[in-house]
């Protein structure tokens, strides 16, 4: 069983080398437990391998006349192989996901690739490789550590300068001062991305308030249905969850809380019409819009008078021009990031 980033469990059947259109292939994915039940596949067994799309080792059959006597059938494990979290299912049952979460060790660089990341946390210098390393020395378990390094600690990692360490101190420290989307988008909530978690924040207000809410609140957010509502639910039920929350507070990472929106038009933002053109480095158009939106902000696609602000990528286009011509206020990308930020 491997588990990944998000949890997501993806059983692996272990081969005997076989050679197989040019490579040796040792491993082949199981996709998930439907795919081990409609091939009854059990430890022992002799099994037909091909590369699917010439490239991926899968497994096709099983030659049962060679299946050894007593070979019983997999049981596809209800907790966690690496943390002994409760397995959650999704989709019908065939997609297994530990609900661990930042607990589980098998999670956790990953995890902490995904918090120190510039969407989430903007951790400037905690890049993949130095994570890895503290990871591996023992130094960091959770994300909450990240805020009790100490000067020393970082030195001592491999390729790092005493002037590279004094800016990751640096880095740590600013971004304590965070806001609650971000946030919730750094603790990698399974199906949770920026604009869920941006409109959680919005409808809530505070994170006491979604941390107590049930599924059934969780479904009357916009795009929240069932199989997310039930994975955040479940995200904030478990215990070790709360620790490092709680632990990631006292560290003081902190936000500005507010009054929870009755709907997006209560948003920062509303009654304020953006246009966007050209390109943005830090997020595509689409994802510019819908963040925009949830802050209760209107997306025009055309320049009028009754535009307030036109957010400038590179190579914009006559929108940009018609905007300087009509006097209306423009943004570049870090100016429009700032005004997310406040605003969130």
């Amino acid at each position: 069983m491997q588990v990944g980033r998000t949890g997501a469990v993806t059983p692996v059947a272990r081969l005997q080398p076989v050679f197989v259109g040019g490579v040796t292939v040792s491993n082949a994915t199981l996709h998930n437990r439907a795919e081990i039940e409609r091939l009854d596949v059990r430890e022992g067994d002799t099994v037909i391998v091909r590369r699917a799309g010439d490239v991926i080792p899968e497994i096709v059959s099983v030659n049962v006349e060679k299946r050894r006597k007593g070979a019983r059938r997999y049981r596809f494990p209800e907790t966690c192989p690496v943390c002994g979290s409760e397995i959650v299912y999704e989709g019908e049952g065939i997609i297994a996901r530990c609900s661990g979460g930042l607990f589980c060790s098998a999670q956790r660089k990953e995890s902490l690739k995904h918090f120190a990341s510039r969407r989430a946390m903007d951790i400037e210098g905690m890049g993949d490789k130095l994570i890895e390393q503290l990871v591996d020395a023992g130094i960091v378990k959770d994300a909450a550590d990240l805020f009790a390094l100490k000067h020393e600690q970082l030195v001592a990692m491999e390729r790092m300068a005493d002037k590279s360490a004094q800016n990751i101190g640096n880095a740590l420290e600013a971004s304590k001062r965070t806001t609650l989307p971000r946030f919730l988008y750094s603790l990698g909530i399974p199906q949770v991305g920026e604009t869920t978690a941006q409109q959680l924040a919005q409808s809530f207000g505070s994170l006491k308030a979604l941390m107590r809410a049930d599924e059934e609140g969780l479904q009357q957010i916009p795009d929240v249905g069932p199989i997310v509502a039930h994975s955040i639910h479940t995200f904030f039920a478990q215990k070790h969850n709360q620790e490092i929350i709680d632990k990631l507070q006292k560290r003081g990472v902190h936000w500005l809380e507010r009054k929870p929106a009755a709907s997006a038009s209560d948003g920062p933002l509303s009654g304020k019409t953006f246009v966007l053109t050209g390109t943005l480095s830090s997020m595509t158009r689409d994802e510019a819009k819908l963040r925009l939106q949830a802050l209760g902000a209107k997306v025009s696609g055309s320049v009028s008078r009754k535009t307030d602000y036109v957010v400038v990528g590179a190579d914009p286009g006559s929108k940009a021009d018609k905007a300087e011509s009509l006097g209306i206020e423009m943004l570049d990308e870090e100016r429009f990031k700032r005004l997310l930020r406040n605003a969130e």
